[in-house]
């Protein structure tokens, strides 16, 4: 049977890419977005096109009500849910510590942390057989940086992927007997357009040739391993941690 599948920051990046590999299983799936309308379309159309179903929908994860909005949307037009990809996520240019203000870190935290639990308590609360759902897989996006630190450059940032981790071992045994799967994704150095919004555009490819594989990944190989987590094959895998960083 078809999933239905929610994935936050959907319209780009390793979203998109997990998005459309789902479309290819004939999967339905709702695209949340920001604010970038058109890349989000592009996407739906993408799923579309590759044999699923998709509707974009617009709101900003930090955001209760809009976060609620969204399960919502995805359930009325595709039915109830069987996964969610906790993957919205933001980074800030490169910085030590000492020189970050606060405005900086509380976004960071805001989007990464306080976003990432409320869609994480969302999926618990649609998904739960005890509560009514169907069960299903929820990943969540983290990091490597949430292991190696980002010492000169994020380290905000690495934090709140370490939240993820945390929150990733945690919920699986709280949602362990209610059907509910809990896994993480650790990217590494992967081609996406996060690395421009931090400031450095060519970081991936640059870093990349140092890992043990010898080159940066691309955002379908990160996709490829969100796409089995919520699919059936990976059924008695909950509370894992996978790094997709060539070695790094």
């Amino acid at each position: 049977m078809p999933k239905v599948i929610l994935i936050t920051g959907g319209s780009r990046g390793i979203g998109r890419s997990a998005a459309v590999l789902a479309g290819k299983r004939g999967w339905s799936v709702g695209v949340n977005y920001a604010s970038n309308a058109a890349a989000a379309d592009e996407t739906v159309a993408a799923v579309i096109a590759a044999g699923g179903r998709a509707i974009a929908i617009e709101g900003d994860v930090s955001d209760e009500a809009a976060l609620i909005a969204m399960f919502d949307a995805t359930e009325k037009a595709f039915g109830k849910l069987d996964g969610v990809v906790n993957n919205a996520g933001i980074v800030a240019p490169g910085s030590a510590l000492a020189d970050m203000d606060i405005a900086r870190m509380k976004r960071i935290f805001d989007i990464n942390v306080l976003g990432a639990y409320l869609c994480a308590r969302e999926a618990a609360r649609r998904m739960s057989t005890s509560r009514g759902g169907r069960g299903g897989s929820l990943v969540n996006v983290s990091s490597a940086a949430a292991r190696l630190g980002g010492p000169g450059e994020y380290v905000d940032y690495a934090g709140s992927k370490g939240a993820i981790d945390t929150l990733t071992i945690g919920l699986s045994k709280e949602l362990g007997r209610d059907g509910v799967r809990v896994n993480a994704i650790r990217p590494g150095l992967i081609e996406t357009e996060i690395h421009a919004s931090g400031g450095k555009p060519d970081r991936a490819q640059t870093l990349g040739v140092q890992t043990p594989i010898g080159r940066p990944g691309t955002a379908d190989e990160v996709g490829e391993s969100i796409v089995w987590l919520l699919s059936d094959a990976s059924s008695y895998v909950t509370g894992a941690i996978l790094d997709v960083t060539g070695g790094r």
